[in-house]
């Protein structure tokens, strides 16, 4: 056994006492926790904010803005904790009138086990190791081991420190969460095929996800893997919108595709309409704001290679040709801004067309009709999100591929653009596979915690050993489906 794997037995044991002591906790004990872990990223001095643009390149704005997110996600998942919702809490009461009897039954969610979590690289707080896999994870009542990203270690240690403060502080078990590193994909794969993890939060690549997917499935007792994986986010604009601000709506796509060095799992990578003059207006607009865009400096070095290969290998397609490239020229480690345009007919007949470039790049295609563009639409693969540039009118006029496309994404989105992701329990984040890995779930919102929680009912149970949840005198105070009617209220 080598010195990982030792480290990594210890680890993954301290982690199921942990979860055996942590069922024993009251839910005013967990809430109380994930506040603590909050308060112990808000208190955090500069170091961490400066830790991180060394480390990724992101601005000070941009991760100052982060962490506040970050704060929000813990304190927003302790409340969906603490009002029940997460609990899912429903009782159907006893019958003994009618025949057969009708039993009591109570449900509730129940934590899994403990969780592997795997930290992203372009958010280094928000979707890392205090991320929102883990808080949702402890929401859950499931202790964390996360694996750090080699893109941003140093980060992810105070974090990984702020989380085992709060831990501390809050009288958890150690094995509450752990934070470990992984020099080979090897060890990686270990911490997932070890029967002692129960499920896997993931955000990165198409060939990571699928290979944690691959590994968990082959397992002697199948996990989840939740894995939020490539999209290019798919952006359709109708004819009437075009006719009405061509000019605006490019300059609001540039800015949107160049965000952040288009470094985010929801850049709008493909613009699919109908030729026409309204969309060479558009392309010509856009031409102009992608010429002027400057070059910047993306998450690491690999990032970058990976970005101009990918790049590379879209441009080179037969029938693909460029458009336009920003012109300044960029050092080694940065991305340039780059739109390129494809027919309708030659995005059909290569699935090579839909590989995500991650970074700045746009790939657009010409549509010779409106019928043409629905078969572009039904051949475009699952996406986190798709956006519909249009009028009320060219709403009413394209019914079916407003249909189709709501089939192919997990938002989709009425003129505005995808790379905000908002947190709240009506946001969904995943989609149709190959954009993650089980679009019944999402990774933002309090709605991710049910991704870490199975159904567990008590039939017949005595009141006094009832989870606190569903005892008769709802003790919480929470909602809860009382007899198919919801009620705050005892049950008599």
């Amino acid at each position: 056994m080598t010195e990982f794997q030792k480290r990594l037995e210890k680890t993954l044991q301290n982690a199921q006492e942990a979860f055996v002591e942590i069922n024993t906790y009251s839910i005013q004990k967990r809430v109380a926790l994930m506040r603590a872990v909050a308060d112990e990223i808000e208190a955090l001095g500069p170091e961490l904010i400066e830790t991180a643009k060394k480390e990724s390149n992101l601005s000070e704005p941009r991760l100052a803005g982060e962490k506040g997110r970050t704060i929000f996600q813990w304190r927003s998942y302790a409340q969906a904790v603490e009002s029940g919702y997460s609990l899912d809490a429903s009782i159907d009461t006893a019958n003994a009138e009618r025949t057969p009897l009708k039993p009591d039954i109570r449900k509730t969610n129940v934590a899994l086990g403990p969780v592997a979590v795997f930290g992203a690289s372009n958010f280094p707080f928000a979707f890392s190791t205090a991320g929102g896999d883990t808080a949702s994870a402890i929401a859950a009542g499931c202790p964390v081991v996360v694996k750090a990203h080699p893109g941003h270690p140093e980060t992810s240690q105070i974090m990984a420190d702020a989380i085992i403060r709060a831990v501390e502080k809050s009288g958890f078990p150690s094995g509450t969460f752990s934070h470990i590193f992984c020099e080979t994909n090897e060890e990686a794969q270990a911490l997932v095929s070890h029967n002692i993890i129960k499920a896997v939060g993931f955000t990165g690549s198409n060939r990571a996800g699928l290979a944690l997917v691959e590994i968990a499935s082959k397992r002697p007792e199948p996990i989840p893997v939740f894995a939020e994986m490539g999209s290019i986010n798919p952006v359709f604009l109708f004819p009437e919108k075009l006719s009405t601000s061509a000019s605006e709506l490019a300059k609001q796509y540039a800015a949107s595709l160049t965000l952040g060095v288009g470094q985010f799992c929801t850049n709008p990578g493909l613009l699919i309409s109908e030729e026409g003059a309204g969309l060479d207006q558009f392309t010509e607009s856009l031409e102009e704001e992608i010429l002027k865009a400057l070059p910047a400096f993306m998450l690491n070095s690999g990032i970058a290679k990976g970005y101009w290969s990918n790049r590379e290998k879209v441009i080179s397609q037969s029938g693909v040709s460029l458009l336009a490239n920003a012109t300044a020229e960029a050092e080694e480690g940065q991305g340039t801004a780059t739109v390129a345009t494809v027919s309708g007919l030659d995005f059909l007949i290569n699935d090579d067309l839909q590989q995500e470039v991650f970074g700045p790049f746009a790939l657009i295609v010409k549509c010779r009709s409106a019928e043409e563009v629905y078969a572009v639409a039904s051949k475009v693969h699952g996406q986190l999100t798709a956006t519909l540039l249009a009028t009320t009118g060219d709403i009413a006029a394209n019914q079916d591929l407003v249909a189709l496309i709501q089939n192919k994404c997990g938002r989709i989105i009425f003129n505005n653009f995808p790379t905000g992701v908002e947190v709240c329990k009506s946001m969904h984040h995943g989609g149709p596979f190959p954009s993650s890995s089980n679009s019944q779930y999402t990774s933002v919102g309090a709605d991710a915690i049910k991704r870490f929680v199975r159904p567990l009912s008590f039939q017949n149970w005595p009141n006094e050993f009832l989870p606190e949840e569903l005892k008769d005198e709802n003790p919480l105070g929470i909602w809860r489906m009382v007899d198919n009617e919801m009620s705050k209220g005892a049950v008599s």
